[in-house]
């Protein structure tokens, strides 16, 4: 009997994302394409939204730390 496959890569025609069954079930979600995105999902649809969510997230979180004072020094 064929192993059943634990990763799967997916798009919906804009985001890329590979899903990898979880233990405890559900899929644990990353991109290819976006460093950093890492979250979890029960369904194909909610990966989906959860990626989003968590793509517009590390956008809003690498221009904050862009504009940091503190950041801006040490370089």
């Amino acid at each position: 009997m064929a192993k059943k496959p634990t990763k799967y890569t997916v798009t919906d025609g804009k985001l890329v994302l590979t899903l990898e069954v979880a233990e405890e079930g559900g899929f644990t979600v990353t991109s290819p394409f976006v460093p950093g995105l890492v979250t979890e999902a029960e369904t194909l649809e909610e990966a989906f939204e959860m990626a989003r969510d968590a793509t517009t997230a590390l956008k809003e979180a690498r221009a904050k730390l862009k504009r940091s004072p503190a950041i801006a020094k040490n370089k």
